[in-house]
């Protein structure tokens, strides 16, 4: 929600503007970098190494290890900060379009942005430490601070600035944000007695098992990663609003994945960490098949909700202030296709990382430049002619055909049993509740838009009766259904509930 309020206050100052736009395209280089760094290194290549240390007995070697990789991530991606403070403006202008919006204006935003890759690196492995002892609270509350430190940062230090140059304060409010979050990751790791010690030690063999690693899966996240230049590239092509839209629309989309496929496939990725140093297949078939299955449950309802409502969610969001209804109908159409990657997109995630279990991240980096290929030919073909719309295609296809090839890769690799018919069963049934639910979600917001108006308060009622109602009916069909995985979810709420 934290995420969700800043959001709604950036599009309020910004809007669609070329400003909103050059920021969208100045975050995409430190974002590309801190994925790669965060997300690859740092999570998919040195928890598993971590992990296997720790199963082992061995504390002080994966202490020493994580403590190498600290310096060496420090040291390397300091120098990549300077050297991105010096050919910002070299850089800047490859991937504006040409447009309208400004090379200056983005290169600038990029200087401040950049140091956020170094922060958010270092923040990565520290999270991968704290993960591999199944410490998620601080790791998951962290993001919500991140955003309420930047929306407090944009109301204070909008004013400062003047004209174009106000987006200044939703950058530096950005990299503020990122030092908190750093200082609050790093003082968790009290909780599991780490220590960080100032020797490198090169000579440890699992130093160059993380650096074998961490090749493959830098190379899959980037690629997969590069989905975003696509799109904020050829955005800039389509006009100097399609960026900054395609980036409002991306926005709504990453809250239920990162609130269920994020929360889901990082939960279990130590645990098939775990499950694959032991050789425990089976146990890998079933962990994987049921986070396939509870991904499906959450996301394939949340994404009926953005396709039947697309329009009044992001009118709701986000048309205030300077947000006007051009602006809404740009949103809403990015919104609509990437709904129809959501549940792809959260299976994807979980299989990528069941990959990195396995310490077997060439496959998915195979697969990965294979869906690259995909995204970029379907774009090149639909910008022109369906503008934003043609982009977000591309990029929910791009994802349904990863999730198809992961599936089928994983599928030989366990030697062809995944679950595959159980999910399935159950996969059919959920889409049953969905479509009931979907029309159900319609209807009550129809018949509520039309006796209360489109005010602020009335656009509140309508949605939130909307969604509410039709998420209660899903959950009562579901159980009625006798799915599993909704009776998981149903135990672990209630289970938390009489813990209160």
């Amino acid at each position: 929600m934290a995420g969700l309020a800043r959001e709604v206050v950036q599009a309020a100052f910004f809007a669609t503007s070329a400003a909103a736009s050059a920021f969208t395209l100045a975050s995409q280089v430190p974002n590309l970098f801190s994925n790669l760094f965060s997300q690859a290194a740092l999570s998919a290549a040195f928890v598993p190494v971590f992990t296997e240390l720790l199963v082992k007995g061995r504390k002080r070697e994966a202490f020493r290890l994580a403590s190498t990789l600290f310096w060496v991530i420090l040291v390397a991606l300091g120098a990549l900060t300077l050297l991105w403070l010096g050919v910002a403006d070299l850089v800047v202008p490859l991937f504006t379009g040409g447009g309208g919006i400004s090379n200056g204006l983005t290169a600038g935003l990029s200087r401040v942005l950049f140091p956020v890759v170094l922060l958010l690196s270092l923040t990565g492995l520290l999270v991968g430490i704290l993960q591999s002892y199944d410490e998620f609270t601080v790791p998951a509350i962290a993001p919500a601070v991140w955003n309420l430190v930047i929306l407090v940062g944009l109301i204070a230090l909008y004013p400062r600035f003047h004209g174009v140059e106000r987006i200044y304060a939703y950058a530096i409010a950005w990299l503020a944000a990122t030092v908190v979050q750093f200082l609050m990751v790093a003082a968790a790791l009290r909780r599991v007695e780490f220590r960080l010690s100032f020797a490198v030690d090169w000579r440890d063999p699992r130093v160059k098992q993380v650096l074998i690693l961490f090749l493959p899966v830098t190379i899959s996240v980037g690629i997969i990663n590069l989905d975003i230049f696509i799109n904020a590239g050829f955005g800039s092509l389509v006009s100097t609003h399609a960026p900054a839209a395609i980036n409002n629309a991306f926005r709504i989309y990453m809250l239920p994945q990162g609130i269920f496929s994020v929360a889901v496939a990082t939960v279990l990725f130590p645990t098939l960490s775990r499950m694959a140093t032991r050789r425990d297949a089976s146990g890998m078939r079933r962990a994987i098949g049921n986070g396939m299955r509870q991904i499906n449950l959450l996301l394939i309802p949340s994404a009926a909700v953005m396709l039947v409502l697309a329009t009044p969610i992001t009118r709701l969001i986000y048309q205030h202030g300077h947000f006007g209804s051009y602006s809404t109908h740009l949103v809403s159409t990015a919104l609509f296709w990437f709904a129809v990657s959501l549940p792809f997109s959260g299976i994807n995630l979980l299989l990528t990382r069941t990959f990195f279990a396995l310490q077997r991240p060439w496959i998915p980096t195979k697969l990965a430049a294979l869906n690259l290929v995909v995204d970029v030919i379907v774009s090149v073909a639909l910008y022109k002619p369906l503008g934003i719309a043609g982009l977000v295609i591309g990029t929910a296809v791009a994802n349904v055909v990863m999730a198809w090839l992961q599936l089928h890769r994983l599928r030989i690799g366990f030697n062809g049993y995944l679950e595959g018919g159980q999910t399935l069963m159950i996969t059919m049934r959920i889409l049953a509740a969905t479509v009931i639910m979907a029309a159900a979600a319609w209807g009550i917001w129809t018949v509520l838009d039309h006796l209360l108006g489109r005010s602020l308060s009335a656009e509140i009622v309508a949605i939130g009766v909307a969604t509410i109602a039709s998420g209660a009916l899903y959950a009562r069909l579901v159980l009625t259904m006798r799915i599993p995985e909704a009776r998981q979810i149903q135990q672990l709420i209630l289970g938390r509930l009489r813990g209160r």
